[in-house]
């Protein structure tokens, strides 16, 4: 922001820090042959699997946030990567399972501690990863993202000013 402008917005923090650590990501776990999207699928997925869940791509998009369709993009490469197994629902046949492969869950353990490295580094301000600080800020940020958000009514005349 320039000298003459107001404070920057949380919005705007928000969106400037995603932005930092998305690329942070990114470039971490380039080496292994992964974005920071796809990081973000094979380690959820390797969570999930760990407490027993055979996730659908619908509960692993649920799960990161991700739109359904992205994440049957993701898991097509991560599948032709040979990182991932998909397969028909027999329950369900619209829906796809997906698990980890032997060489998946490798590559997942690696970038794991790749990334659990770079949040201690950029976690350092707080005073690190397990900081009362991080925590606090964990809470704030889990209180942000649990909050629904109002459905927007288009075209709601209520909401429209009229000038004269």
């Amino acid at each position: 922001m320039s000298k003459g402008s107001r404070s920057p917005t949380p919005g705007f923090l928000v969106w400037r820090l995603a932005n930092k650590w998305r690329v942070a990501v990114d470039r971490a776990v380039a080496p292994l042959g992964l974005t920071h999207a796809q990081y973000s699928l094979v380690a959820s997925l390797y969570g999930m699997q760990r407490v027993g869940e055979s996730p659908s791509q619908r509960q692993l998009a649920d799960h990161t946030g991700l739109e359904a369709l992205y994440v049957s993009k993701l898991a097509r490469a991560l599948e032709s990567a040979g990182l991932i197994d998909r397969t028909r629902d027999p329950r369900d046949p619209r829906a796809m399972r997906l698990a980890l492969t032997e060489q998946g869950e490798a590559v997942t353990r690696q970038a794991i501690s790749v990334v659990q490295g770079l949040l201690q580094q950029l976690l350092e301000p707080l005073g690190g990863l397990d900081a009362p600080r991080t925590r606090a800020f964990t809470a704030e940020l889990t209180n942000l993202l649990d909050a629904p958000l109002a459905p927007s009514i288009p075209n709601d005349e209520s909401n429209q000013r009229t000038t004269s």
